[in-house]
């Protein structure tokens, strides 16, 4: 893997967790939170946050934590 590629992957991983505390600090849990494991598989990898599935729950409080940061 080159150098940009593995600098790309650890800048990727290091938002996932950054995301991880946020939610988890707004009460929040993804449990599929990760990187996409088909773009890591590449070549020349471009990391994809995979956000998962969550329930209706989760999603609705989701969607409360995000309005309110952006209103």
């Amino acid at each position: 893997m080159a150098k940009h590629s593995v600098i790309c992957v650890e800048e990727a991983e290091d938002v996932v967790q950054e995301l991880r505390g946020a939610l988890v600090s707004a009460g929040i849990v993804l449990p599929s939170l990760g990187l996409d494991p088909v773009m890591l598989a590449r070549e020349s990898p471009c990391p994809l946050v995979e956000l998962g599935r969550c329930s209706v729950d989760v999603a609705r409080r989701l969607a409360v934590v995000v309005a309110g940061v952006a209103g």
